[in-house]
């Protein structure tokens, strides 16, 4: 049972009556936000896919905004959100570079492209140009993945040492593949390919960094002008919602979409510069969160019944 005097009440119940359903939407961020870890073990917490199950039961579109890529999403909780919703799962991934469908056929799950942004191949050279400078430098710790715009590739992990593949195989489970290589031989592999997203992470303390031109640890890279944000506002388009209208939750500096809702719920501790159009608010857990969009499931079906 919610409790009444739960600080987000007023606020949700203000925007909720202001807003108009038909335009509205849930937009949510995976990690940290809705999925919840036990042992290495990701699954969507339990408030959370009672809220969403709410929303998809008022026909109210959700979409799916993360970091992940679609084998990523499909392995770890494709299946069971497709019991939640029952109908094509929309998606916004890699920061807003992919745009998709998760659909289920034949018990199968399988990813309906709508839209890409790829990295331009001066993009890639550029980064390319970044990875040979630290190479060059004798920083080896490198760990650079990359997500072509064939979603069935899945993640590839690149490392200039090639004695370290078998921990970085044991390691990085999610990775379909752990190469090493050339600097010439990442650039063919990257350079045959539409590429959507990249991340740089350098396993070693930023201090011994600040030289470079990548001097962050962990890094992503998409074409210029592309991230959630971005990926929200053409899904929006394409299907003539309002991101005002609509309520959306996050937990890290990457949840850029935050500032395009109307309802911003931040999950969490972080201190993020994000603000909703209309209302900000911050939730402790996933947990929380959920309790908070099955109010709104409610509130949305009094509605509409009013």
């Amino acid at each position: 049972m919610i409790k009444p005097n739960a600080p987000w009440i007023d606020p949700i119940t203000k925007f909720a009556n202001t807003s108009d359903p038909s335009k509205a939407f849930l937009a949510l961020d995976l990690d940290g936000t809705a999925l919840l870890e036990d042992h290495g073990k990701v699954f969507i917490s339990g408030s959370v896919e009672q809220g969403v199950r709410a929303l998809y039961d008022l026909k109210m579109p959700v979409v799916i905004n993360t970091l992940r890529f679609p084998l990523s999403v499909m392995t770890t909780i494709g299946e069971a959100w497709y019991q939640i919703a029952d109908v094509p799962i929309l998606t916004v991934l890699l920061n807003g570079s992919v745009l998709g469908y998760i659909n289920c056929s034949k018990g199968r799950l399988d990813y309906e492209e709508l839209a890409v942004f790829p990295l331009t191949h001066d993009e890639t050279k550029t980064m390319l140009e970044g990875i040979a400078q630290l190479v060059k430098a004798g920083i080896d710790d490198v760990l650079f993945f990359f997500y072509s715009r064939d979603w069935k590739e899945g993640e590839t992990l690149w490392t200039p040492k090639a004695e370290r593949l078998p921990e970085l195989q044991k390691k990085f489970v999610s990775a379909s593949r752990v190469i090493s290589g050339s600097i010439e031989q990442l650039s063919d592999e990257l350079l045959r390919r539409e590429i959507c997203m990249t991340s740089l992470f350098i396993d070693r303390p930023e201090d011994t960094l600040m030289a470079y031109q990548h001097s962050k640890r962990n890094s992503f890279f998409t074409t210029k002008g592309v991230n959630k944000a971005s990926g929200l506002q053409a899904v929006a388009a394409k299907f003539k919602l309002d991101p005002s209208h609509a309520l959306g939750a996050g937990d890290t500096e990457m949840d850029t979409f935050l500032s395009e809702v109307g309802f911003a719920v931040i999950v969490g501790e972080a201190k993020l510069p994000f603000r909703g159009r209309k209302e900000t608010i911050r939730v402790d857990t996933p947990v929380m969160l959920g309790e908070l969009i099955t109010v709104y499931a409610e509130l949305i079906k009094r509605k509409a019944n009013a």
